[in-house]
């Protein structure tokens, strides 16, 4: 049962409603945007259909305001919105679905201005605006404004979208443009896609930077920004309409070929049951380097293959992702599809690759992560010279995995990374190092035999003896 002291609604109920008023009288004291939120609270009380002007009378407000809210005012500017965000969810909506998706419209409008006089560093503003992006679905839903109004509405914002305050708009209001108003979206752009961008003559135009190749020209951002708006709106409707082609025609041939837009035009044909194009796409697709896989794409082609009924060349890809980097996942895949008297015999196979491969912490972190712990900790024995103790990411964890039924192993990677701390006088890791030294002489009681390794007494008396004037790591040893 919470003390009476904590703050719960029912321990602040019993100090009763006029101690509680005079409370919130002095907590607003001075403090602007308590005082609105409590205007808020008294006007849905009284007379609930007055949210709505006193939030368009703060809209109004927010946007006359020329004053920078630098990094130690912008929480304030956040919170004000916020507060205005939800009375015309929580309140207005309640009461008049299209006077609250109204009322969104007119907050978005603000956003502009809002950023261009606010250090949103942090992105709490922006954040804002976003979750107001994502209201106008439900809104809309309520209201149940014409799809084709609402087509023009959502051309007229993503038009002028400079701080991608609308880049979720086509997705939260789609179920209520339907097929009639993302049609009508659709031709919007195409016809925006056809009109030429005007640009001023040589001696009027622009410098707004320089680049590489020299100056940067205010009209070729803006014809830039805009091709770029139209063409992730196209892509996004063809996607909403199920229009593989369409969303492919988005992407220049030299495009379609990079791996990742490749994975994404094969992802969308398999799913339209074009599995033969999808393969011909990734087929085409320019990897880059050999050694290192693209899972996206390796993963796209493995669904292809296995759709196309080439079980065996899927098992084959399968095998050579593990096997290129140790990936745990492909492994467990491929071992689900063997039969159930292979697969014992080919994950030894697995594990023996990775007990032998030339990079023994990439061995010994699949290892690790298999819980293939014996197998983990024999290869730290074996090859304890090449441990890197450097690799505090990948040691660190190993340590902590092993440290239970194989504390000697354990405690070999611990002295591992003492080792290099002081032997590189890394001093920013003297406090880790000290601790590692601590659980050394911890596990030193679980290990019934050091051979043929140094005890513990023995390799802490060599490591004061060489290290004995690094005071920093000393004055840390309890």
């Amino acid at each position: 049962m919470p003390s009476k002291k904590t703050l719960t609604p029912g321990n602040l109920e019993a100090l009763g409603a006029e101690r509680l008023a005079q409370l919130l009288l002095e907590i607003a004291a001075g403090d602007a945007a308590t005082q609105r939120r409590l205007r808020l609270e008294l006007a849905a009380h009284e007379a609930p259909e007055r949210v709505a002007a006193e939030v368009r009378k703060r809209l109004a407000q927010i946007e006359r305001g020329r004053s920078f809210a630098d990094w130690r005012k912008v929480r304030a500017l956040a919170n004000d919105l916020e507060t205005q965000r939800r009375a015309i969810v929580e309140q207005v909506a309640k009461i008049d679905a299209g006077e609250a998706l109204d009322l969104m419209w007119r907050f978005m409008e603000l956003a502009d201005s809002v950023h261009d006089r606010s250090d949103d560093s942090n992105g709490e503003i922006g954040g804002v605006f976003g979750a107001a992006c994502r209201d106008l679905g439900p809104l809309a839903e309520k209201a149940k404004p014409d799809p084709l109004a609402l087509a023009d509405r959502v051309f007229d914002a993503l038009d002028d979208n400079g701080y991608g305050q609308y880049d979720a708009l086509i997705a939260t209001l789609a179920p209520v443009l339907g097929s009639k108003g993302l049609d009508r979206l659709k031709a919007r752009f195409v016809e925006l896609s056809r009109m030429p961008v005007d640009k001023p003559a040589p001696d009027q135009r622009a410098v707004i930077g320089w680049g590489l190749g020299g100056p940067l020209y205010a009209d070729e951002v803006k014809s830039s920004s805009r091709a770029s708006t139209i063409r992730l709106a196209l892509r996004e409707i063809a996607d909403l309409q199920g229009d593989v082609d369409g969303f492919i025609e988005q992407y220049d041939e030299a495009a379609r070929k990079t791996s990742g837009i490749a994975t994404e035009i094969a992802r969308r044909l398999l799913a339209a049951g074009r599995a033969d194009e999808a393969l011909r796409t990734l087929d085409a697709a320019e990897r880059g380097p050999s050694h290192w896989p693209h899972f996206a794409w390796e993963d796209a082609r493995i669904d292809v293959l296995d759709a196309l009924g080439r079980g065996e060349d899927a098992q084959a890809t399968r095998w050579s992702c593990f096997e290129s980097v140790f990936s745990a996942r492909h492994l467990r895949a491929w071992l689900d599809r063997l039969p159930d008297f292979e697969d014992d015999e080919a994950e030894r196979r697995a594990l023996d690759l990775a007990g032998r491969h030339k990079d023994l912490l990439k061995g010994l972190s699949f290892l690790v992560s298999w819980k293939a712990l014996d197998r983990a900790a024999r290869l730290v024995i074996d090859r304890r010279a090449e441990l890197d103790g450097d690799r505090y990411e990948i040691l660190t964890p190993a340590a902590q995995a092993l440290a239970e039924k194989h504390p000697l192993a354990a405690t070999l990677l611990l002295r591992a990374m003492v080792e290099f701390a002081l032997t590189k006088a890394r001093a920013g890791r003297y406090r880790h190092a000290a601790g590692h030294l601590a659980e050394c002489a911890s596990l030193a009681a679980s290990i019934p035999s050091f051979e043929p390794f140094e005890t513990h007494e023995s390799w802490a008396a060599g490591l004061k003896s060489r290290h004995g004037r690094k005071w920093g790591f000393w004055s840390l040893i309890a």
